[in-house]
């Protein structure tokens, strides 16, 4: 099985305070990973460490053969595709839709003298498509919904053709209709037998889309939990982390969580 990330007794610190500790995780080809666990767990940073946005204080990633910190992190961005909350927020209010989705191209956030060409115009389409937001293709991105705009930063990233998908919590914030309307895109991109690796955090087990192969549990900045998601989304692994009582399930593909003493 190809490397596709490794993560070697990596720590960070800022300041005083500790945010990984001696972190140690691979990520292969094929692999569709989901990294929950509570707030302030690490999660988003290990994550954005994957994704060339963050350097570790100690320890070695390696992302795609490259070593961070030993390459140009352009290269990696390019091979990279990244969506979270703090990159949607920098996405002008009055860009078109379709132009948010093609300035992937180039690692920009808003259209400047770039130029494209027919085919960069067709995969843009067959994104929006996909995650069903081709009718907003005109629309400025300051009017879309929350769920929309998850769902065309989703595009976004996945217009530079990536060997390696990381979401940041792409269905926080979301009604139940753009929830699964998300989950629904992601679901078949992981059915394709030559979808990128994916990682995505997520709270909530419920936002875990079918196909998700594995899942990493967090706690205190350091790795809990990490295997095949059958064996790492238990009910002793999730109640022990959170510290409190709960029922871990899956039914059809889909995950779910809940306390016993709830009625």
């Amino acid at each position: 099985m190809t490397i596709v990330a490794t993560v070697s007794d990596v720590s960070l610190w800022r300041g005083k305070t500790d945010i990984l500790t001696s972190v140690n995780w691979q990520v292969e080809e094929g692999q569709h990973w989901v990294v929950i666990g509570p707030n302030g767990a690490g999660k988003t940073t290990l994550i954005d460490l994957l994704a060339g946005r963050l350097y570790p204080s100690r320890g070695t990633v390696e992302i795609l053969g490259e070593t961070l910190g030993r390459t140009e992190i352009a290269e990696i961005r390019q091979r990279v595709g990244y969506t979270s909350p703090a990159l949607s927020a920098q996405i002008p209010s009055d860009e078109r839709v379709l132009r948010a989705v093609l300035t992937a191209s180039y690692g920009m956030t808003a259209t400047w003298r770039e130029t494209y060409e027919a085919k960069d115009f067709s995969r843009a389409k067959s994104l929006t498509q996909m995650f069903e937001v081709d009718h907003l293709e005109e629309r400025r991105f300051g009017t879309l919904s929350q769920g929309e705009k998850h769902r065309v930063m989703v595009a976004r990233a996945l217009m530079i053709d990536p060997e390696m998908l990381i979401l940041d919590e792409p269905a926080s914030a979301l009604d139940l209709g753009g929830r699964e309307l998300l989950l629904q895109g992601l679901a078949e991109l992981a059915a394709v037998p030559s979808s990128p690796v994916m990682v995505m955090v997520t709270h909530h087990l419920e936002q875990i889309p079918r196909g998700f192969t594995h899942a990493m549990i967090m706690k205190d900045g350091k790795i809990f939990a990490a295997g095949e998601i059958a064996q790492v989304l238990t009910s002793e692994n999730l109640s022990e982390v959170f510290g409190l009582p709960l029922q871990v399930g899956s039914a059809d593909g889909r995950w779910w969580a809940r306390s016993p003493h709830m009625s």
